[in-house]
């Protein structure tokens, strides 16, 4: 991919080129480089006055050609050339993401819970301008961090959790989702991203409504497993509209927080949070070639 990337908000404005194009050679070829005045005038008048240099075609041309750049140039800018913007602020109110962090025991004490910490960094590291934040859960659930746009705390965050994290015993996913889906209503997150990290301990069918009702807000569910994935996970991710991720898919959990909610977000008609339309530079530059119809005439 290159480093600057430009599309066309609005590619239709282009057909009108070709119609420009034209009328500019119909004008052209039917005004010739004297306007009308070759019309008017003796023809052998204005041969002669040419000859003498009284007329110059290639000026009386240049108002013409000026013309139909400028309105080129018009079109051009209605067309919405954009550049992608990477690094613009993102709107909390339309997309984010939760971490769901199984901190029972069974997980935590787990000889890969290290890695399934690195994956959760790593798709903190993924979020680009998104929000994120931390639900941490065992026998109950909690928000570890709300919703925030300082990746750094939230990694922070997710490195301090342990044993210790949530005093209740037992394993509840169905709180953590149910806490998770209070939290994107109340943000009015549409196009946001639930990604639960666990060994699959707890999940069930009131997990399995907690994740419907979360997909029926335009959220996805994916889960990331602390080893093989169960059958329980794969029921949440359809429901859910996510995926199951393994520890060893680190890079796929990146790509899946970085690109997916874009694509989303600009099916649901907000492409300008992702681009930056260019077409009013190019009106300016359109002033510029009117500028050579003030220029001063030589004595």
């Amino acid at each position: 991919m290159s480093g600057l990337d430009v599309t066309l908000l609005r590619p239709l404005w282009l057909l009108a080129l070709p119609v420009l194009g034209l009328v500019g050679w119909w004008l052209w070829s039917r005004r010739g480089g004297f306007g009308a005045w070759d019309k008017a005038a003796d023809p052998v008048l204005m041969q002669a006055m040419a000859a003498l240099g009284r007329v110059d075609a290639a000026a009386a041309r240049l108002p013409m050609a000026v013309l139909l750049g400028a309105v080129a140039l018009c079109v051009l800018a209605l067309s919405g050339p954009a550049v992608e913007r990477r690094d613009t602020q993102s709107y909390r109110n339309l997309d984010g993401v939760l971490f769901l962090v199984d901190a029972s025991p069974s997980v935590t004490e787990d000889a890969r819970w290290p890695q399934m910490l690195t994956m959760g960094r790593f798709g903190l590291g993924a979020l680009g301008t998104r929000p994120g934040g931390i639900i941490v859960f065992a026998g109950d659930a909690y928000v570890a961090s709300d919703m925030t746009a300082d990746h750094l705390q939230l990694g922070q965050s997710f490195s301090l959790i342990d044993a210790d994290t949530v005093p209740d015993p037992g394993s509840r996913p169905e709180r953590a989702l149910s806490l998770a889906a209070g939290l994107l209503a109340g943000a009015e997150v549409i196009a946001g991203d639930v990604v639960m990290f666990t060994d699959g301990a707890g999940l069930g069918p009131a997990s399995l409504q907690e994740a419907a009702a979360i997909a029926g807000q335009g959220t996805r569910v994916s889960l990331v497993a602390l080893g093989d994935p169960v059958p329980a996970m794969a029921t949440h991710a359809s429901v859910g509209g996510g995926q199951v991720f393994t520890l060893d898919q680190t890079d796929d959990l990146g790509r899946w927080l970085a690109d997916e909610a874009r694509t989303r977000l600009e099916r649901q008609d907000y492409p300008l949070l992702y681009w930056r339309d260019m077409g009013r530079y190019l009106l300016v530059l359109a002033l510029l070639p009117l500028l050579l119809l003030f220029r001063r005439e030589a004595a």
